[in-house]
């Protein structure tokens, strides 16, 4: 085993970590650490990270539901038009796209780049989310809010979030939680359960779809590196308890902030 190889099990371990600490994160890291440690090509790294991410919301979901800190209710209606449009992208319209998407003069942007592009904008545009001071559960929510659903509102997001996680395999629990607070009213900590288990739904159905399309899967290295990652969400939620999650939130955005302007730098320029 390599070094860079051994770093990239740490990077797995450090997904896990994220999770337990935060809430979510680290399903943002799952994509670069396979392309860029473990040397997977892109389109196959984003199967694996829907089921590497799947997997470990689903054990923080269990953690959550355990509480009573799961709106099912909310969960289903999300989920439903969520998971459809994250099958529908693994199976249909990631193998449809052309292997050349743009050409001009002597650049060519090829599908693998342009997956990684997506992926690294996104990784932009998720650290703002987690930069920013501001916090939604100021507006209003406690533990006891009465549930009041827009039901457009969350199925056109859970539309939008299905085909995102389906291109890019990420779980997009920074723009599921901000639409469960905002658009079903839930308190912060049950948008942050409810959240982890339609992330482990939806990456996993979208994982369902790669099988079905024939993605070379290997198993025992995606049990192997699922495993660790589950490992660091409970040392995550151990340190959870004697760590400062909103100050661990901004610096780990921050984290991702660099790590997507080095991708995009890298992709376009080298």
């Amino acid at each position: 085993m390599t070094i860079i190889e051994i770093a990239g099990y740490l990077g797995a371990a450090a997904i896990g970590v994220s999770l337990g600490l935060i809430g979510g994160g680290g399903s943002i890291l799952t994509v670069p650490v396979l392309v860029y440690l473990m040397g997977i090509e892109p389109v196959l790294a984003t199967a694996y990270s829907l089921f590497i991410v799947g997997f470990s919301a689903l054990i923080g979901g269990i953690n959550y539901a355990r509480k009573g800190l799961v709106s099912y209710k909310t969960g289903i209606v999300f989920t439903v038009p969520a998971f459809a449009a994250v099958y529908l992208t693994r199976l249909l319209l990631v193998p449809a796209l052309p292997e050349t998407w743009l050409t001009l003069g002597s650049f060519s942007l090829s599908k693998d780049t342009g997956i990684l592009l997506l992926f690294a904008f996104l990784m932009v545009f998720a650290s703002v989310s987690m930069i920013r001071k501001k916090s939604i559960s100021k507006a209003r929510h406690d533990e006891k809010a009465k549930t009041k659903f827009n039901y457009p509102m969350i199925i056109i997001e859970g539309l939008v979030v299905g085909t995102l996680t389906g291109m890019v395999g990420a779980g997009g629990g920074f723009l599921i939680i901000p639409a469960l607070v905002l658009f079903a009213k839930l308190p912060m900590k049950m948008a942050v359960g409810t959240s982890l288990l339609i992330i482990a739904v939806k990456s996993l159905i979208g994982f369902i779809g790669d099988i079905h399309a024939d993605a070379p899967i290997n198993w025992t290295f995606l049990g192997i590196f699922s495993l660790i990652a589950i490992v660091g969400i409970f040392l995550g939620t151990y340190l959870a308890h004697s760590i400062d999650g909103q100050k661990l939130k901004r610096g780990f955005g921050w984290f991702v902030l660099v790590m997507g302007a080095f991708m995009i730098v890298k992709e376009l320029l080298f």
